[in-house]
C-alpha cells in the first residue's frame, strides 16, 4: 500500500505522461519549470520555457542544436528573446507609441514601463508566465498546450484594451516540431490580430556565409530608415534574382516579404541550407507575412519570422497602407501553425 501511495504522489506532482503511459518513442517530461518532448525514434528533442515568455529554446536533431539561443540559463534577462519566442500583442515596429483598431487611436501609457522607445517593437510579452494545461505523449505524437490570459493583467490591458486568452501547443511529431496558436477574443469589438513568431535557427554543417536561403514570397515591402513598410512593394526577384537559392554570404537582411507562395494546403515554404542539412519552415494561411533577420557572418543564424500581418499592420491599415490585417470578432476566434522540420542531420 504504501508503494502504491508512493507512486500516485509522485504521479501527482507531475503532468508529463498520461496515465495510459505512452510508449516510450514519444515523451513529454516536466523538468523544473520547463517541459521536454521527446521523439526518440527520430532522434529529436524540443524543450519549452512556459515560465519565461513560453519560449521553446532548445531544438536537438540527432545531437546538434538547430535553434540559436546564447544565453547561459533561463534566468538570463535576454532568454525570452531567442529560440522561438512568441511576440505579442503585436509584432515587430510599430510608427509611433499607439496603435490603431476600429477606426480609434489607442495611446500606450509609457509611463508604465512594458512599452519603450518612439518606435515600440515586439509587444510586451517576452516575459510573461503561461500556465500548462496539458503535457501528453501518445503512440503518434508529444505535446504541451499552454494558456495565457492576457485579460487578468491589468497592466497589459491597459496598453491593448481587448480581454482575451491564447492557447498555444508545441506537437513534436514525426520529426517535426508544429507550433499552433489560437487567439479567443473576449471583448465585444473586432479585436486586431498582429502577433507573430522570432525564430532563430542555426546550421552546424558550415558557416553562416556558404548556407543558401530559399524565400516562399513574391514581394518585398519597401522600408524607410526606421525599418517601417512605406507601402509600396517590389517583385522580390528586384532583391533576389532567384528567390529559391539565394547564397547568404551576398545579403544582410532585415526585410519584410509579403504575398507568399502557397501549397495545396496553403502553406508557404522558407528554407536554408547547408552541405548536407536543411532546416524548413512551414507557414499556414493565416501567416500573411514573412520577416527573415541574418544580420552577419559574426551573427550565424537566420531568423524565418512568421507574421500574421506585416510590420506595423495595425497602423498601415488605418493608413489605407495595408489590406490583409486580420481580426477576431466578439467572442471569436483566430487560429494557426507553423512547422519546423530538419533533415540530414546526423551524429
Amino acid at each position: 500500500m504504501r508503494t502504491t501511495a508512493l507512486m500516485a504522489a509522485a504521479l501527482a506532482t507531475s503532468f508529463a505522461v498520461a496515465a495510459d503511459a505512452a510508449p516510450a518513442a514519444y515523451r513529454a517530461e516536466q523538468i523544473g519549470k520547463t517541459v521536454r518532448l521527446t521523439d526518440s525514434g527520430r532522434d529529436v528533442v524540443v524543450s519549452i520555457a512556459p515560465a519565461r515568455g513560453n519560449v521553446t529554446f532548445g531544438m536537438q536533431v540527432a545531437g546538434h542544436e538547430v535553434l540559436h539561443f546564447p544565453v547561459a540559463s533561463l534566468e538570463d534577462p535576454r532568454a525570452g528573446r531567442f529560440g522561438i519566442p512568441f511576440l505579442g500583442p503585436w509584432a515587430n515596429r510599430l510608427d509611433e507609441t499607439a496603435f490603431y483598431a476600429n477606426g480609434r487611436r489607442y495611446a500606450f501609457d509609457m509611463d508604465l514601463g512594458n512599452v519603450r522607445g518612439s518606435i515600440p517593437i515586439h509587444g510586451f510579452l517576452a516575459d510573461a508566465e503561461w500556465q500548462v494545461v496539458e503535457a501528453r505523449a501518445d503512440a503518434k505524437a508529444a505535446w504541451v498546450t499552454s494558456r495565457l490570459e492576457f485579460f487578468r493583467r491589468p497592466l497589459w490591458i491597459k496598453q491593448f484594451p481587448f480581454a482575451h486568452a491564447i492557447d498555444m501547443t508545441h506537437r513534436l511529431q514525426d520529426g517535426v516540431l508544429e507550433v499552433h496558436t489560437r487567439i479567443q477574443n473576449l471583448a465585444n469589438e473586432p479585436m486586431p490580430v498582429s502577433i507573430g513568431f522570432h525564430p532563430y535557427f542555426q546550421l552546424t554543417d558550415s558557416p553562416r556565409d556558404e548556407w543558401t536561403i530559399a524565400v516562399g514570397a513574391r514581394t518585398q515591402w519597401l522600408l524607410a530608415e526606421n525599418k517601417i513598410p512605406t507601402g509600396e512593394t517590389q517583385p522580390i526577384e528586384r532583391l533576389f534574382p532567384d528567390p529559391r537559392a539565394v547564397a547568404l554570404k551576398d545579403h544582410r537582411l532585415d526585410d519584410v516579404f509579403g504575398d507568399l507562395v502557397r501549397d495545396a494546403r496553403g502553406r508557404a515554404v522558407m528554407s536554408m541550407q547547408g552541405r548536407a542539412q536543411r532546416l524548413e519552415v512551414n507557414m499556414g494561411p493565416n501567416y500573411r507575412a514573412v520577416v527573415i533577420f541574418a544580420p552577419g557572418p559574426d551573427r550565424g543564424f537566420v531568423c524565418f519570422e512568421p507574421m500574421a500581418g506585416i510590420t506595423n499592420a495595425m497602423n498601415a491599415a488605418h493608413q489605407g497602407l495595408y489590406k490583409e490585417l486580420q481580426t477576431i470578432p466578439a467572442g471569436g476566434t483566430w487560429q494557426e501553425s507553423f512547422w519546423v522540420r530538419a533533415t540530414g542531420f546526423a551524429r
